[in-house]
């Protein structure tokens, strides 16, 4: 990924995560004090060259070169009870992998994993989406989906993927289970190989003339719909 990121939660979980190797900044920028109590280095800058490093992002006047981000193994994710780990198959914006992310550190997931090639990747964009959840929610990389949902079904989890023409609604199920949430790409939803893997297909109630949700709508109200399930 990038290693660049930019905006005020970003850089303040950066911060605190200890990951920061370098900030641009405003003259008089808020930040500087606490650049200066921590000894990280700085250049002070003009708007515009922000605007340029971050391609016209919303950095909110601070820049940070930081450590690579560390990508997580499927294993640190296992849980032996209410596992909830969430995998994006072929997902392909990065705006939606930030909020799924953001989403999944508030509802408590225990990772996210999606495929490596033909699909999204952590980058500056999806850090500043997930406003600083990156530093706490665990990230992982995988050749296959199919193989790795295999995999986890060995170790005691149920898949659980979400299609529009699925039978079952996604609040019919209890979710007493260590779950695995599959979440499709943007117009082509869970591909062939990946729902074969899937013990259960659900899907969100559609009232009115669209039959779509954005992805990462979607996979925050059936992480949620996970949750609610286990305190039945």
């Amino acid at each position: 990924m990038s290693n660049l990121i930019y905006g005020k939660n970003s850089f303040n979980e950066a911060l605190l995560g200890k990951r920061i190797i370098k900030a641009y900044v405003l003259e008089g920028s808020p930040y500087l004090k606490q650049l200066r109590d921590k000894h990280i280095p700085y250049e002070i800058c003009e708007r515009r060259y922000l605007d340029k490093l971050t391609k016209s992002g919303n950095h909110q006047g601070i820049v940070a070169e930081v450590k690579e981000f560390r990508l997580a193994s499927v294993e640190e994710m296992l849980k032996e009870k209410n596992g909830l780990i969430v995998i994006l198959d072929g997902l392909k914006d990065p705006h939606n992998l930030g909020a799924i992310i953001r989403t999944c550190d508030c509802a408590g997931v225990d990772g996210v994993i999606y495929r490596k090639n033909r699909s999204v990747e952590v980058n500056d964009t999806v850090a500043k989406v997930a406003s600083g959840a990156l530093e706490y929610v665990k990230v992982a990389e995988v050749v296959n989906i199919a193989s790795t949902l295999e995999y986890l079904k060995e170790k005691g989890y149920w898949v659980v993927g979400s299609d529009a023409g699925a039978k079952d609604y996604y609040d019919d199920l209890s979710y007493d289970m260590n779950t695995v949430l599959v979440i499709g790409s943007e117009g082509e939803g869970i591909s062939r190989l990946v729902a074969r893997e899937c013990d259960y297909m659900v899907k969100l109630p559609m009232f009115g003339h669209i039959n779509s949700l954005n992805a990462s709508v979607a996979a925050g109200i059936l992480i949620y719909g996970v949750l609610r399930g286990r305190k039945r």
